[in-house]
This record gives C-alpha cells, sequence and structure tokens, in this order.
C-alpha cells in the first residue's frame, strides 16, 4: 500500500494492527447468538425470544450510530480514543450476561443493545483511522479491514465449536475486544487523518445532499439488506439442511464459521479489484453473484454437505466483499471534514435496514421452510446492482473509476 507520505512500512504496520484490533472487537457482534442455543436451555427461553439478542445488537448498534453522526462525534473525538472507549465498554457490558439467568431475557436484551451502542464506536472509527493512513489503494486496505470484521463477527461461531461452554465463549469474546483496545492505543494517526473538528449540526445535511452520498449509500443498503440476515440465520439453514439429508452430525458450528469467515478474503481481494477496474464495477460484480448464490440456496437445501459447503463458499465469500468498496466511495466523494460523520450515517441506515431482514428470515422458514426463507434477501442485491449502475453513470464516475496502481 502505498502512502504520500511517511514510510510505507509504518503504513503497513498500522493497517495490520487495526485490523487485528478490528477483528478482536467485533467478536462481541455475535457472541450471545453463537451459543444461542445454550442459552435458550440456561435461561428457559421461549424460541420466539431468541432472535432478540442478535436484533438488540442491531438496534443498539442503529441507535449508537445515530446519535453519533448526529453529534458528530467521529469528526470530533480522535479517531483511536473513541475506539478504545468503546471497545472496553462494549467488553464490560458483554460480561454483564455472565451473571444472568432464567428470565433474565430482557436484561439481557439490554445488555446486547448496549453492546450494539458501544459497537457503533469501534466499526465507523476503525474505518476512518484506516482511511486516514491510505488515499491511495484506499480499497484495499478498507477490504482488509472489512475482511478482519468478517472473521471477527465468526470467530465465536468457531469457539463455540471447539466445545467451549457458553460462558467461556462470552468471557473469550470480552477478553478479545480488551485486547483490542490495548492495540489501538499504540497505533498512531495516518498522514490523512482528520484532526478533530468542532461540533456542527450542519454536517448531517450536507452529507445526505451529498449526490455521491446517496448513490453509494444506496448499494450499500442493498448489500446490507442481505448481509447480516444470511450471517444471522446461516447457522440454522446448515442444521436444518443437514437434519434433511440425514446427516445430523454435521459440525453446524464449524461450517457457519466457514461461511462467514471466508469473506475475509475475498473482501481483501475485491479490494484490489475495485482498486484496479473500480468500485462500482467490483461492488456490483459482488451484488450480482451473492445475489445469485442466495437464489440458488433452495437447490441445495437437504442435498449433499459438499455440495451445500460449495454453495456456501460463494455466497459467504461474495456477501461481503463488496462492503469495504461502498465505505470507500463515501471516504472519495465527501468533504475529508465530514468524513466521519458520512461513515457513520451510512453504517447507520445500514444496519437499521437489517432488523427488516433479520426478523423476516425467521418468520419465513416458520412459515414455509429453511429451504426458501433466504429468497427474502435475493431483491437486496438487485436494487444494489441498480446504485452502481447509476453511480457509474453519475459525475462520480471518474473519481471511483480505479487504476490506482
Amino acid at each position: 500500500m502505498s502512502v504520500a507520505s511517511g514510510p510505507e512500512t509504518t503504513a503497513r504496520r498500522s493497517l495490520w494492527a487495526i485490523a487485528i484490533a478490528q477483528l478482536m472487537a467485533l467478536s462481541l457482534w455475535f457472541s450471545a447468538s453463537a451459543v444461542s442455543p445454550a442459552l435458550e436451555e440456561a435461561w428457559e427461553l421461549a424460541p420466539v425470544q431468541v432472535p432478540f439478542l442478535t436484533l438488540a445488537v442491531q438496534l443498539g448498534f442503529v441507535v449508537g450510530a445515530l446519535a453519533s453522526a448526529v453529534l458528530n462525534l467521529a469528526d470530533i473525538i480522535p479517531t483511536r480514543r473513541l475506539f478504545v472507549i468503546s471497545a472496553v465498554v462494549g467488553a464490560m457490558v458483554n460480561l454483564g450476561l455472565l451473571g444472568l439467568g432464567e428470565g433474565d431475557i430482557w436484561w439481557a436484551t439490554a445488555l446486547r443493545f448496549m453492546t450494539g451502542v458501544a459497537l457503533a464506536g469501534v466499526y465507523p472509527t476503525g474505518m476512518k483511522a484506516m482511511a486516514g493512513w491510505f488515499r491511495e489503494r484506499r480499497g484495499a486496505a478498507l477490504g482488509v479491514l472489512v475482511g478482519a470484521l468478517t472473521v471477527g463477527s465468526a470467530l465465536p461461531h468457531l469457539i463455540r465449536g471447539t466445545g467451549l461452554p457458553w460462558r467461556g465463549v462470552l468471557g473469550a469474546a470480552s477478553g478479545l475486544a480488551l485486547a483490542s483496545a490495548v492495540i489501538m492505543w499504540f497505533v498512531t494517526d495516518g498522514p490523512y487523518e482528520v484532526p478533530p473538528r468542532s461540533f456542527s449540526i450542519d454536517h448531517v445535511r450536507k452529507v445526505i445532499a451529498n449526490r455521491g452520498f446517496r448513490l453509494s449509500t444506496s448499494g450499500y443498503l442493498g448489500h446490507m439488506w442481505e448481509l447480516y440476515a444470511m450471517w444471522t440465520w446461516v447457522g440454522a439453514y446448515i442444521a436444518s439442511s443437514a437434519a434433511s439429508s440425514g446427516s445430523p452430525e454435521t459440525n453446524a458450528p464449524l461450517l457457519t464459521f466457514f461461511a462467514i469467515a471466508i469473506g475475509g478474503p475475498s473482501a481483501w481481494y475485491a479490494g484490489r479489484l475495485a482498486d484496479r477496474a473500480g468500485r462500482t464495477l467490483a461492488a456490483g460484480g459482488a451484488l450480482l453473484i451473492s445475489g445469485v448464490a442466495g437464489a440458488m440456496t433452495p437447490f441445495v437445501f437437504g442435498r449433499s454437505i459438499w455440495l451445500l459447503v460449495a454453495l456456501l463458499a460463494v455466497w459467504g465469500g461474495t456477501v461481503v466483499a463488496d462492503s469495504a468498496q461502498f465505505s470507500a466511495m463515501v471516504t472519495e466523494t465527501v468533504p475529508d471534514e465530514m468524513r466521519g460523520t458520512a461513515l457513520t450515517l451510512q453504517t447507520a441506515l445500514g444496519f437499521l435496514l437489517t432488523l427488516g431482514s433479520i426478523a423476516l428470515v425467521p418468520l419465513l422458514a416458520d412459515v414455509w421452510s429453511w429451504q426458501v426463507a433466504f429468497l427474502a434477501l435475493v431483491p437486496g442485491p438487485i436494487l444494489g446492482v441498480v446504485a452502481m449502475f447509476r453511480l457509474r453513470r453519475s459525475e462520480w464516475a471518474p473519481m471511483l473509476a480505479g487504476g490506482r496502481g
């Protein structure tokens, strides 16, 4: 990765330090969802209550991100400081789940909500810190960051797959988040980091008025309709498919980890491709492939486990590959002094949309079956492709066209 000033080796070290910190902190996201069957038994939850553990995180993230955007927190508080504080708070709140038991579902939901609020200070600030180190090849750098986020989100499923009890999984996730705060404390600011600015209520209005922001965010919304619902429910889909095929011994947690984590290297590769061929082409292509893969899920359900794994490799690899490019588009189409607010607002809107798709998929599974439930996600990529086509024909096209080495 090249930077205009400062040693390239320092930029590379910062890239991996920020990415590793993001990976560790984001393990909080699905820490409870990964052990939901054990929590359902330990806390005597009704099946309808289990989705609250994920939806509460999404809602908390939305509230935290919207508040951060309106208050310009990502632009007025030093980036690394906001990340460190948020990671520590998230770790402490997550540990609070260890003291809960039967009948404490509403306390658990509240703690998961607060975890989401804390993560709103981690994810967008990590992207802002990374953008501060890279101007050229920013797509690849942000791709590494989203790849780390992807593996971090999948990590609790891997930990659970090793047989660790649910308390151990939650404790491990909190420990990783605390370690992320330590790493981020020692990362230095990059040459393109924007100094903290004073609060301006007009920042949000100016960001929304920016056509480049609106088009890139439209693509992001189509992407987000699919992404988190797939990540949340792919484990249930795998388990149901295995049972239908007569293979109940299938290790669903490990396959779930694979289906999510394979998006990590894909996000990095898509970033490199975007820097060469253009952001709209790379993002639009990933949306198209992931949409087709989602549409194919009914046809591999209950069939050979290897056929299922092959589809999950394609779907899991492309469903998140485009994510970093929507963030890169925002950093390149809005003024630098509004970069943090724009990134935070974009993610807030995207995660707000996920509340609908995460809730819709299990409802369809109950009404029909898991075999067809994921078809509800296909419209998202379709609309995202349309947004990328429009952005490719807009005045921002030359800036996003690629050819950055």
